[in-house]
């Protein structure tokens, strides 16, 4: 196998080191296609929470729009950082922290060329290890970042905790876990379970000396509120958006067909006591 040649998909054990390598390496290899592929939907500051459009500006998830003024906002797993650039234009002081330094410079074109566009600290670093002291944050939140691909949730989450102030709220999204059990296939073909709901053996693409070059861990539901409870949060609410009329586009296996039938994202609303 030469560089070019497509990875090995296996289902293995995949350990915390592993798979905090591979996703660095992955989205620094893959940022520009991801955001040149999905940026017109991301936008240069919305903040979505999946791929069926569900955006905070509506859902008000991290709390009433007009009391995000002024509050200390962690994004984990940020990406370009859109989600921490509408935060700011909503007067809030967000962190974009992320694994991969290409994504961050994404985040750091949109600074440079969009007129007006708010900055904020940019800091890459693993979401298991917040270079933040205790209590540094009101609010935390992450649209798919971080926890898919992570072997130990609940040891981001219990940093997360740390970093976040008594009463601070931590928001996160994820694949609906029920989609494990599915291709990922986004037509008529991905609407027929395909293996067991309660495998929870890691996705893994690796290359031809057997090395992890992307990994996805799968959590059952339960497994995900169980994560919540062990990591010292209350979980205020599970969001399973629905697919918006008005959503056309397919991303990935998300799609119109299979977003009516079967939830393909899932929120979680916790909160620290």
């Amino acid at each position: 196998m030469n560089q070019e040649s497509e990875p090995e998909v296996t289902r293995r054990e995949a350990g915390h080191t592993e798979s905090v390598r591979a996703s660095r390496l992955w989205w620094d290899r893959n940022a520009d296609d991801y955001q040149r592929e999905h940026g017109d939907f991301l936008g240069d500051a919305r903040f979505v929470w999946g791929p069926e459009g569900l955006d905070e500006e509506r859902a008000r998830l991290l709390g009433p729009t007009e009391k995000l003024a002024g509050r200390s906002v962690l994004e984990v797993g940020a990406g370009a950082a859109q989600c921490s650039r509408w935060l700011a234009t909503r007067g809030a002081r967000p962190v974009a922290l992320d694994i991969s330094h290409r994504q961050l410079r994404h985040a750091l074109r949109f600074a440079r060329d969009v007129p007006g566009a708010p900055t904020f600290p940019l800091v890459q670093a693993d979401a298991g290890a917040l270079p933040f002291a205790d209590g540094s944050f009101d609010l935390a939140c992450s649209s798919y970042g971080a926890l898919p691909f992570v072997a130990d949730p609940v040891r981001v989450m219990r940093e997360v905790r740390r970093v976040l102030r008594p009463g601070g709220r931590w928001v996160f999204s994820v694949t609906h876990p029920i989609r494990w059990a599915f291709p990922d296939e986004p037509g008529i073909e991905g609407l027929t379970v395909h293996s067991s709901y309660f495998d929870r053996t890691p996705y893994v693409e690796q290359d031809e000396r057997g090395r992890a070059v992307y990994v996805e861990h799968h959590r059952t539901l339960g497994d995900r509120v169980r994560d919540v409870v062990a990591a010292g949060f209350r979980l205020v609410d599970l969001v399973e958006p629905e697919w918006p009329e008005w959503n056309r586009q397919v991303w990935g296996g998300w799609s119109p067909l299979r977003g009516r039938l079967i939830p393909g994202t899932a929120v979680f609303v916790c909160e620290r006591d």
